[in-house]
């Protein structure tokens, strides 16, 4: 079984207080890849993270070195974009984080299930998106993991970039597009 990972596709992250053009642009091709995905895997997994924070925002280590209120719980900026909620489908297990990455993604995956290759995408690839390609590498040493290119977008084009590189570096595959 093939597992498909879909980062902070959130409105925050695209259109809302830390969104970019490349962010922006990106959810489009993320819809598209997940129907793809849902077409030639139908009994693939899908799990879609959610970065979450709560009202004491500030008063956090990453709101002090990150001082813009982002993805608040529950906010519209929280929420994932519209036409990528809908291309997740109903089935689609859903991963809040309070952190860049979701460290007990293992977990939520299932230690025992049998995955043949993780395919990741999604918002920011030189934060949450290599943070969790990571702790994916750390947990599934034996599992290729694939990272989708024109999937992703980063803080700025050169840090896209950047985390794509580290992340051929430790074995990740990068593909263009899906």
């Amino acid at each position: 079984m093939k597992a498909l990972i879909v980062i902070d596709m959130q409105n925050d992250f695209t259109t809302g207080v830390l969104g970019n053009p490349q962010t922006a642009a990106v959810s489009g091709n993320v819809a598209a890849a997940v129907k793809k995905f849902r077409r030639a895997e139908p009994d693939g997994l899908v799990i879609a993270t959610l970065d979450t924070h709560y009202e004491n925002y500030s008063e956090t280590q990453e709101g002090r070195n990150l001082p813009v209120p982002h993805c608040i719980k529950g906010t519209d900026g929280w929420q994932i974009v519209p036409e990528v909620k809908k291309a997740l489908g109903s089935d689609c297990k859903y991963a809040e984080k309070l952190t860049f990455g979701k460290y007990d993604l293992p977990d939520l995956i299932g230690r025992d299930t049998a995955v043949d290759e993780f395919i990741v995408m999604g918002v920011c690839t030189d934060i949450c998106v290599i943070s969790n390609v990571m702790i994916l590498k750390a947990a599934y040493p034996e599992v290729p993991v694939r990272v989708i290119a024109d999937c992703c977008a980063g803080v700025s084009p050169e840090s896209h970039e950047n985390a794509l590189s580290a992340m051929k570096v430790c074995q990740v595959r990068v593909d263009e597009s899906y």
